[in-house]
Order: C-alpha cells, then structure tokens, then sequence
C-alpha cells in the first residue's frame, strides 16, 4: 500500500539554508513581498533568494514579527519594537519598552502582534499592550490569568483568557462574551465568523459556532476527525477554506465548507510535523513556520505533487486512465488507484515487477502492458500474459484492422491480434530486426521506425504485414539521440534537435516542416519526445518548458503553449517524459519519484512580477566589507577589491524557475545569458563611469520593472586631477629644463661651430697672410736675388775694367759703376719689402737695440733673411772678410755670449 494523495508543491527551508535555529513561531510579509519569520535566534528575512538572519535585540527567542506598513514589528523575551530598513537594506531595531515608562513586561514573552490600524497590539502572557503609532503611546490591559491568543474579527478585539472565558474588546474595555465550558477546558485555537457566525476552534474538540449566545458544534464532517488532532494553529485563507497546523500530525486542509481535503505531514513532504505558525502570503501560498525548518506550501498551484518519499512506486515511465482506475507504470511494477478518491492507496499489480515501458488502452475494451519480460494484458489487478519476448516497447493501432496491433520489441516488429477477447501474438515481422521503440503506420503499408542510433528506416510491408519488402535507409535525416516519431494531424513527425520534419508519402522523403520547426526554434532542445494526447494536442519537452501545439481555431495555423516548468523541476527521465490526459483541462506528468498532475484551467496568465536591490557591498582585499547606499549613486576609490550586488525577485511558486539577467554600460552593452545566480560581482573594475542594469524572469514572464545602479569608480590618486596637475607642471618644468638644456647644448654647438668658423676664417686669412708673407718673401729674395746678381755683376764688370785704368773713359765707368753699388735706391727697395714681409722685425730689435746704426740693421734684416756671408758680400759691396768682421761687431753691440749664435738670436724677434 502506498499513499496516494496529490498534494499541493513546497518549498522546504532548513535551519542551515536561513542561518537561524530549528523553531519558527511567527511569519508575516511586507509590501515588497519580502517574507519574515520569528525564530528562536532572531528575525529573518526571506527576499526571494536569500535569507538574512538578524539577531534578536536581547539574544533571546523571538516569538511574535508582524509588518505594518514600513515597520517589521517585532516581540520577544522582555521586549518588544520595530525594524525599519536603511538605505543600505539592512534593518535596525528600535525597542518600545523606553516608551512604556512605569509599566513594563518583566519575566514576560510577547506571543502575538495585530494590526488594528492606527494601533498595533502586542500581546504578553498577562498583558494586551495596544501602543498608538501616531502619539507613540500606550494602553494596556492587565489580567491576572494567562492570555492565551487574542484575535482580530472584523476589526474588533477578542482574547482568550485560561480558566475565565473569551473576551470582548468594547468602548476600550473588556467584557466577557463567552464562558462556556469548551473555552474554559480546552484552548481557543483561532476565531473567525462564518456565514455571518462566529466560528472558534478549539485545540481537542474541533469547530464551534455561536448561535443564541451559546456554542454549539459545527456541523461539518471534517469535525470528528479534527478531534483527535492536537491542533496548534490555523488560519483561514482567502477562499474561505481552512489550513490547520498541529502539533504531531503536519497540516490539514479543509473546505470553506468543513470537508476533510487532505494531510500534509512529514511522510508526505513536510519538513516537520509540529507547525508553530501559519500565514496566507499575497499570492496566497501557505507558510508554515516549524518545529524544524520553515516550508512553503504552493496551496492554489495548478500543479499538484505525488512524491514516493518511501521508494515503493520509482520512476514512472507511463501512466493511463481504464475503468476509472490510474494505472502508472514504472521501473519497479505496475500500480493502480482509484481515480475518484485521493485518499486511496496504491496497490501493486501482482506479477509485474520490474521495468514497465507502456501502457496501451484499446478501445476502452481492454489495457495492454508492455514491459521488460514481456507483453501483458491487464484487467484491474489481474493480468494475463500475451508474449514472453522481452521488451515490449509501444503499441499501435494497423489501419483498416482494428483487431490487430503494431508492437515494437527489442528485437524488431511483432503483429497482436485480438480473437474471443483474447490478445495472442500472431507473428514477428520478418527481415527487420532493429529495436522499435518509436515507429509509426501510415495508409500505404508503411512502417517507419526511428533507432537514436542507427538512424530512421522505411519499411514497405506486404499486404498481411508478415514481412518486409525493402527496408530503406532515410538518409535525409541525421542520427540524433532523443529524437522520435509520432502520429499528428494526419502526418507522421520526426523531431530532433534539428527540427521537426514529417514524411511526405509522394516524395516518399522526411521535409523539414519550416512552421511547427519555427515554433520551437527558441526553446532549448533537451529532448525531441513527443506525445499526442486523446485531446489532439501535441506535446514536446524543453528544458524551460513543457510545451502544446494546437490549431488556432480561426486561423487553424498551429500555435504553441508554454508551460514553464523546468526539466530540473520536473525531473523526467530524459528520451522518456510522458503525460496522460486524466479529464477536462488535467493531465499527469510522470517524474523520477511519482508525478505531477497539472490542471491548464488553472494556470494563469502571465501575472506581474518585480525585481529588486538587495545588497550592494563592498569587499576589500583585506576581507572587510561595506554596505552601500541602494538609492543613491555609488562611488567607489580605485583599489583591489569586489564591488557585489544582490537582487531578487520574491516568488515563492516551486515550479516557477527565477532567472536573471544583467549588463553594465562602461564594460559591455550586451545583456549577460539568463542565470539562476542572484548577485553579480565585479573584482577590480577599473575607473569611469558605469550602469548597471538587472532584469528578471519568472518562467517565461519577464518582471515588469528593470533595476538600475549608476557608480563611478575613482580614479586613483596616482593619476586624480591633482597628481595630473602635478604631473602636467612636472612636464612644464621637465620641458623648460629640456629646454634650458638643449639650448644651452645648441649654444655651445652653435658657437663652437662659429668658433670653428671664425678659426676656419682666420686659418683661411692666415693662410692668405702666410700666402702674402711667402710672396713677399719671394718678392724679398728675388730683389734680394737681384741686387746680388746686379752686384756681382757690376763687380765684374768693374774687375775687367780696373784691368784698363790707362782709359778715362774706364775710369768715369768704374765710378759710374761704384756709384751704382752704393746707390740707396736698391737697398730702400729691399727695405719696403722687408717690412712688408716682417714688420714687426726692425721696430721690435730697434726698442731692443736702440744704439743700431742703420748699417747694422741692414745687416741685422739680412741675417734675418738667413744669408750667407757670401751671398750679403755684394749686397753690401763689401768682401766675405769684411762680412765677417761685421757680424763680429755686430755680436759685441748685442752684447752676445761667445757662444750664441747670431742668427739664432736674430730669428727670435
């Protein structure tokens, strides 16, 4: 036996995934749908994503949070006040009891919070505190007895009083309204008015109504069976039903009209049987604050669960409806239930253990199993066996025979045929020995059969279907794992991650079919399962969604329908996923661990959702973090470092998948893939301006908001416009010196080079000076030369005639001759070319030698000259000896050492 109830999905919360303790006594939610629960460390936050656990002010348990407006209320131990969340998101607590002056909550819990409106009332063990949130005052109502609960109906206060009675709030006073002994021997759980009656139930003896002032049982049938629970809350929801919390028992759900619908208890998914608190959030999820854990109950999901949390059912690979019974094939059997009642069990069907692959329901006369060991025909819990071939994959119907079916084996085909109500197998098909998971029959004798790794075949069959004629290769379409074929709308379909394509009999080819391909293009391709349901719709499998084609009615052009259940979600056997269509809009989805029954009637539309900011932090290398600002611009000094951002989107629906998307303007304008991770981090950004932008998405629907941040990142100090100004006037003053330097350079370079000029210029006019000199010179000796000549020439001239002195006329030519010797002319000549030649010489050994006689400087320029006794003899019309005795003298005048020499002493001037 094995429990069957299909329950509504939850989300399960452990004491490591809040950071808090095991027990949860309060749980309320703000506007932003932000949840919080009173734990016993604490309060926590739940935004969607993440949890924050926030110690309570003195360190002990928190029992009562309530929200109230902007304020998250709070009470525990000696204590009680408000959080309110900083611009950072992060909450502080301001504490109340400052304000209750003489009064106080020694040795006292606060056990409850309501909201009366411009009051909120905390409720003590002896004490109703009602603080006015205007004037911030307070009004208290004492009692000597415990206060156990205290209600708010319809705006008006009751509270239960031990051994007294419940109580009635009116003109600011008490008044006891009901003593009777119900209240006064068991415990009022919760008060609500029902039908225009008030309605109280208690902790042991179920509901109670008031009518005539006196309390009477409510008569609903869940009432007996609420008796011997141990209730400890309850709330009632929106629609009136009724969710009750117990002590030992889990959660129990009633009707708004009293009738027992089902339990959820730790068996059956819950994550603890002792439940400490309710709450109905905005979107009318249950959550149940526990003894261990917190759970979220998805009350009105159109999705309903069926987890075998015992292991008993496994995976199930088929599941049919016959005879008003469910059937659901698996990897460990065949089990079946009654379809009316939830509360029915699953029974196993004897004689079918192991791997079912197929249920097949022919004409509502009888059901077929196919199965690992064979084929089996079934009839509620009997069965009878057809065929010992292992592997019985599917069943399909052979046109134009009703009484025969298609099997597809391990092995290859086999024909079934119905004689007397009785399947038998009537022959294996012949030439064909591939397994045949997926195959189809069309009208033309053929059999196509598609093997994930072979490939698809076409086989032509003879008219009795006994054997093959040809068996042909499809070669247009690639190998491709989970891939299939199916029956749809007349055409046989073959989808793969290629696309889908359906056989076209007068090509006798696969085509490509560009418009139901064109409609699953953007899903992500996980699997290429299809089913056609008993409706006609035609089911596929993605990894975001379960999708349906269906035939727009007007246009009759296909449309597709997303439901957005993730494949991590609904965790199919991938190649394997199937549904059955079980009545009206609802069908089974089988999963890994039991299945899901999913209700398209109510699915909703695609319903707003929002995105928010979180947390905005900044880590620093040295492990510190800083909580920044969630409404102003950020702006962040340039160092190693995380600058991380937190966001969320609070939905609490376990099938609804949340993803999230982000870029930011400065590094990327392209919008980052869609990821489940809600936070974002950024390790040494570098400087500039930069946007960031986050945006949701639940399911397909994306929220209706995106979030903005716009920060800046500082530059470093090492290039701020200050260390830039420094450097800017560091370059001027480099430039300047650069300047300095390299004009001094080229200064240099320019006046040594006019240095060079002006010594090029005078080597070239001492060149042209020496030039002169060296003519002068020349001219010097050659009129030197010439006078010697023209001397020595007259000399002996005059020889010659001295050997006639007889002749006068020799006599007048021997004067003539003289005369010319002693003539100054020739000796004023050689002195103008001497000082031309050297100017400086006469007046240097003049200032010298003053006492020089115009002879002896004669002498002295010839000497300079560097000539030769002989050669100065006809110049000065003297002999060699005479020559000789005149450098002698000469010598004494300058007063010259004996061993000077003259000419050497000469040259120095």
């Amino acid at each position: 036996m094995l429990p069957a109830q299909e329950l509504p999905p939850i989300e399960k919360f452990t004491a490591s995934d809040y950071g808090g303790d095991n027990q949860n006594w309060m749980i309320s939610q703000s506007a932003d749908n932000y949840i919080y629960a009173a734990n016993n460390k604490g309060l926590l936050e739940y935004n969607g994503s993440s949890w924050v656990a926030y110690p309570s002010p003195n360190n002990t348990i928190l029992r009562a949070v309530k929200v109230i407006g902007d304020r998250i209320y709070s009470g525990c131990y000696e204590d009680f006040g408000y959080w309110v969340k900083d611009e950072k998101g992060l909450l502080n607590y301001t504490s109340l009891i400052p304000k209750l002056k003489e009064a106080n909550i020694s040795d006292d819990q606060i056990w409850n919070i309501l909201d009366l409106g411009e009051w909120v009332l905390f409720q003590s063990g002896h004490a109703l505190h009602f603080f006015n949130k205007e004037a911030e005052t307070f009004k208290i109502i004492t009692s000597q007895q415990i206060i156990y609960k205290v209600f708010n109906i319809n705006n008006h206060i009751y509270y239960h009083v031990a051994n007294e009675g419940i109580y009635l709030i009116k003109d600011g006073q008490p008044k006891l309204i009901i003593s009777d002994a119900v209240v006064l021997e068991d415990r009022v759980i919760n008060m609500f008015f029902v039908d225009d009656l008030l309605t109280i139930l208690t902790r042991n003896s179920g509901f109670f109504q008031v009518k005539n002032n006196q309390l009477e049982p409510w008569e609903i049938t869940a009432n007996e069976r609420l008796k011997r629970l141990n209730i400890f809350n309850s709330i009632k929801l929106e629609d009136n039903s009724f969710v009750i919390g117990t002590i030992s028992n889990g959660i129990v759900k009633i009707s708004n009209a009293g009738e027992f619908e089902y339990v959820i208890n730790q068996k059956l998914g819950l994550s603890n049987n002792t439940v400490l608190a309710l709450f109905e959030d905005a979107n009318h999820n249950v959550w149940a604050g526990l003894d261990n854990g917190i759970n979220c109950i998805n009350i009105t999901s159109p999705i309903q669960t069926f987890i075998d949390y015992e292991g008993v059912l496994g995976t199930v690979y088929s599941t049919i409806i016959y005879k008003d019974l469910l059937y659901v094939g698996t990897n460990q059997g065949l089990f079946y239930r009654s379809l009316k009642s939830t509360d029915e069990t699953f029974r196993f069907v004897k004689g079918t253990a192991g791997q079912v692959w197929s249920l097949y329901n022919h004409n509502n006369e009888s059901l077929i199993c196919g199965h690992h060991l064979g084929t089996f025909s079934v009839d509620g819990n009997q069965i009878e066996k057809i065929s010992s071939d292992l592997g019985a994959w599917n069943f399909k119907k052979i046109p134009n025979h009703d009484n025969l079916l298609l099997q597809g084996n391990y092995d290859g085909l086999y024909v079934l045929e119905l004689k007397n109500k009785t399947w038998t197998v009537r022959n294996k098909i012949e030439n064909f020995k591939n397994s045949s998971r997926f195959f189809e029959i069309n009208n033309a004798n053929q059999i196509m059969v598609n093997h994930e790794y072979k490939g698809v075949f076409v086989l032509n069959m003879n008219s009795d279907f006994t054997q093959t004629i040809d068996v042909v290769d499809v070669s247009e379409l690639t190998i491709g794992n989970s891939s299939s074929l199916e029956s749809y709308q007349g055409d046989i379909l073959y989808t793969s991650k290629n696309g889908i394509f359906n056989y076209n009999e007068a090509e006798h080819k696969f085509v490509k079919n560009s418009v139901l391909t064109d409609l699953i293009a953007s899903k992500n391709f996980t699997s290429g399962k299809m089913v056609v349901d008993q409706t006609g719709k035609l089911w596929l499998f993605f990894k975001n969604n379960i999708s349906y084609i269906t035939n727009d009615n007007l246009t009759n052009k296909p449309q597709i329908t997303d439901i957005a259940i993730p494949s991590t979600l609904r965790k199919g056997v991938l190649g394997f996923e199937n549904i059955q269509h079980i009545e009206g809009e609802k069908y089974i989805l089988g999963t890994v661990n039991g299945y899901l029954t999913l209700d398209l009637a109510n699915i909703e539309a695609d319903t707003s959702h929002s995105i928010h900011f979180n947390t905005i932090m900044k880590k620093n290398i040295d492990g510190s973090s800083i909580h920044l600002s969630l409404t102003e611009s950020g702006s962040f000094e340039h160092e190693k470092g995380i600058v991380s951002f937190g966001f969320s989107v609070p939905e609490y629906n376990k099938f609804l998948d949340v993803s999230y998307s982000y870029k930011i303007e400065g590094l990327s304008d392209k919008w980052s893939d869609w990821s489940h991770s809600s936070s974002v981090q950024f390790e040494n950004i570098s400087f500039g301006d930069y946007t960031l932008e986050v945006k949701g998405k639940v399911g397909n629907q994306l929220t209706e908001n995106t979030i903005v941040y716009h920060f800046e990142v500082n530059r470093p100090w090492y290039i701020s416009n200050l260390a830039i100004l420094v450097y800017v006037l560091i370059l001027i003053g480099i430039a300047f010196l650069v300047n300095k330097v390299y004009k001094f350079y080229y200064e240099r370079i320019l006046k040594h080079e006019h240095i060079k000029s002006e010594r090029a210029l005078i080597q070239i006019k001492n060149e042209k000076l020496n030039q002169d000199i060296e003519g002068k010179n020349r001219e010097l000796v050659i009129s030197t030369m010439s006078i010697i000549k023209k001397n020595e020439l007259l000399n002996k001239i005059k020889k010659e005639l001295k050997k006639n002195r007889n002749n006068k006329d020799i006599e007048s030519a021997v004067n003539l001759i003289d005369t010319n010797l002693n003539n100054n002319k020739d000796w004023k000549f050689f002195k103008e070319a001497f000082n031309n030649a050297d100017k400086d010489f006469m007046d240097k050994i003049k200032a010298a030698h003053p006492d020089l006689t115009p002879n002896d400087l004669k002498f002295c320029a010839y000497l300079r000259l560097n000539l030769s006794s002989k050669e100065m003899a006809p110049l000065l019309n003297i002999s060699i000896k005479s020559v000789e005795t005149k450098r002698y003298r000469l010598r004494k005048r300058l007063q010259l050492n004996h061993d000077d020499s003259l000419v050497n002493y000469i040259l120095k001037f």
